[in-house]
Order: C-alpha cells, then structure tokens, then sequence
C-alpha cells in the first residue's frame, strides 16, 4: 500500500494556496472540472513530492459541516477487489465500491473516510462489486 494524499476542501483557492505556499508546499498539478464545477490543485514540499495535499475547490458555495472540509485519506493498492473483499469480511462497510475496478470508498470506525485506488488503472468490471449499490456517505 503506498500513501497518496490529503484531501480538504476549501472556500477560498487564493487564500489556501497563499497559506500552504507559506509552509513551503508547491503547486504539482492542478485540474479545473468545468462540469463537476470543481478545482482540484495538488501540493506537496520538494522533499516528498510524493506525499500530497489536495485542495478541493467547490465552484458553488458550500457550507461545511461535521467534517466536510476534510475530505479523506488516500490510498494506492496492488489489488482494489481483494482489499474490499478483506475489509468486508473483516466487518467492514464498503460505502463506495470499486463499481469501475478502480476506487472505492470505507471510513475508519471514527469516520475517518478512506479511498482506496487501484495501482496501475482500473481492473476489468467484476461482480459482486460491478453492481453493488453505495451504503451511506463517504
């Protein structure tokens, strides 16, 4: 498993980026999502450019609430299917399954939210996870 990123959302991009530009974290890469209306800008120090922050600009004001502005934890793994696969059995609510072979989504028992991202791109489609339903928020 390798650690990817920190996602929190934020309500003024300008104001962020300034602050964490401050502590010495530096611009990676940035998307604009015109029809999700979201920025996504990645940051990270020079001395572990792969260990990142995300910043999650939403285009339309949102008020953020129990948590909101953290968004989760990211993680890379060798096999999304058999990870979820031993988490459910293990107790553990899937609340975004890997529908694509790609990503899904399980929170800590303190609802601490965790993504989970296939290392290498999507996996082919596979049942049961191609057709399971998402449980709860994530």
């Amino acid at each position: 498993m390798k650690y990817l990123h920190t996602m929190v959302r934020v309500t003024d991009i300008d104001k962020s980026l300034h602050f964490f530009q401050m502590l010495g974290l530096k611009e990676m890469r940035r998307q604009d999502n015109e029809k999700g209306r979201f920025t996504l800008v990645f940051l990270a120090a020079d001395e572990n450019p792969q260990s990142q922050v995300e910043l999650t600009y939403n285009w339309d004001p949102e008020v953020y609430t129990g948590g909101r502005n953290f968004g989760h934890l990211a993680y890379e793994v060798d096999d999304v299917y058999a990870l979820c696969q031993k988490l459910k059995d293990g107790g553990v609510t899937i609340n975004r399954p890997p529908r694509d072979g790609y990503m899904a989504f399980v929170r800590s028992p303190d609802n601490i939210s965790v993504e989970l991202l296939q290392k290498g791109g999507p996996k082919p489609p596979q049942e049961p996870w191609a057709s399971m339903p998402n449980t709860g928020v994530w």
